[in-house]
């Protein structure tokens, strides 16, 4: 059996707002290698309180831009996630539309279907 340890550092102010967010993996691709982040979302899933335990965080330099770019590809990769989960290709397609539809309304994709960034 293996194990990985992902590593996440928060640095905070004198407010205990993040300035800044790094993580490492000891696994690869990215084994060693610290990478700095503005925000992320972890959620995990307690199977003794069958309830998620979530910590969101972002620094004070993330925009609303890049916070609607965030929502939506958690939003997308979960779609993703749950199918590859579950094999539920209705519901799964369901989430798919909602985030691209929450794509749509923030401006991250453009409304023919097409990302702003290409």
């Amino acid at each position: 059996m293996k194990k990985v340890d992902i590593t996440l550092s928060i640095k905070l102010n004198e407010e205990n707002v993040p300035e800044e967010i790094t993580w490492k993996s000891d696994d690869p691709p990215s084994k060693g290698v610290e990478a700095t982040a503005k925000g992320f979302f972890l959620s995990l899933f307690d199977e003794k309180s069958l309830e998620t335990l979530k910590i969101d965080l972002w620094n004070k330099k993330l925009e609303i831009g890049e916070m609607n770019r965030l929502c939506y590809y958690s939003l997308k990769g979960m779609a993703d996630s749950y199918y590859n989960a579950t094999k539920n290709q209705g519901m799964s397609n369901d989430l798919g539309r909602f985030a691209q539809y929450f794509g749509e309304e923030t401006g991250v994709l453009k409304k023919d279907n097409k990302s702003s960034s290409e």
